[in-house]
C-alpha cells in the first residue's frame, strides 16, 4: 500500500511525502479522539490549515487515507516492538522485564487511545481487522521467541506470550482501585507470575 500519488523527481519527492505523512498523522490524531467516524478529509484539512484538494492530490479518496493509517500503524506496532525487545537487555529475562516495566510503568495514553480505536474499528472493517491481526501476530511472535529462549517448548512458548500480551495490555485498561503502590505490588506480581520459569 502506498500513501498516495507523489512526484518522485526532484526536491518535489521529499516534500509530497512529508504531506501524506502530514494527513497520515493527523489522520491518527483524530482515530485517537474520535474514532474512525472523526477522520474526515474537510476536518483534517481544516487542521492542518490546507486545502480538500491538498488531500486528492496525495489520495484517492478517504478510504487510500485510511488504509495509509493502517499500514503506517501495523508497521509502526510492529517495528516497536521488535525494537523495544531487542534494546530491553542481554538475556531473554531481562528483555521480558524490561517490557513489563515499559507497557506497566508509563502509560502512553495517545498509544492506547488510538490502539483502541482501531481495535474498535476492526470490528466492523476487514482492512482494520487484516492490520490488528498481523500486529497481533508479530507482538505475539516477539514474546515467544523470548520464552523459547528461557526453555520452554514452542507449545507453552505460545501460551506465556499470550498470556504476558494479554497482560500487558490488558493490564492498562483496567481500574484497580487502591493507592498507586497497591497497584504497583499487584502488576509486579503479576509480572513475576509470567517470568518465573522452572
Amino acid at each position: 500500500m502506498q500513501y498516495g500519488t507523489v512526484s518522485r523527481f526532484g526536491d518535489g519527492f521529499a516534500k509530497d511525502e512529508d504531506a501524506s505523512q502530514d494527513w497520515v498523522a493527523a489522520g491518527l490524531a483524530a482515530l485517537s479522539k474520535g474514532g474512525v467516524g472523526s477522520v474526515r478529509v474537510e476536518v483534517l484539512a481544516e487542521r492542518l490549515g490546507v486545502t480538500k484538494g491538498g488531500f486528492y492530490r496525495r489520495f484517492k479518496d478517504r478510504r487510500a487515507l485510511l488504509n495509509a493509517i493502517l499500514e503506517a500503524w501495523r508497521d509502526g506496532r510492529i517495528k516497536a516492538i521488535e525494537r523495544q525487545a531487542e534494546e530491553g537487555g542481554k538475556t531473554s529475562a531481562e528483555r521480558i522485564q524490561s517490557l513489563t516495566r515499559l507497557y506497566t510503568e508509563r502509560a502512553n495514553e495517545q498509544g492506547m487511545a488510538i490502539e483502541l480505536a482501531i481495535r474498535q474499528w476492526a470490528r466492523n472493517d476487514p482492512m482494520a481487522a487484516a492490520a490488528v491481526a498481523i500486529v497481533d501476530t508479530a507482538r505475539v511472535k516477539t514474546a515467544s521467541s523470548l520464552y523459547r529462549s528461557l526453555g520452554l517448548s514452542a507449545k507453552d512458548a505460545d501460551a506465556r506470550a499470550v498470556l504476558f500480551y494479554a497482560f500487558l495490555f490488558g493490564q492498562s485498561m483496567m481500574f484497580l482501585g487502591g493507592t498507586p503502590r497497591k497497584r504497583a505490588n499487584l502488576i509486579a506480581a503479576c509480572a513475576s507470575c509470567l517470568t518465573d520459569i522452572e
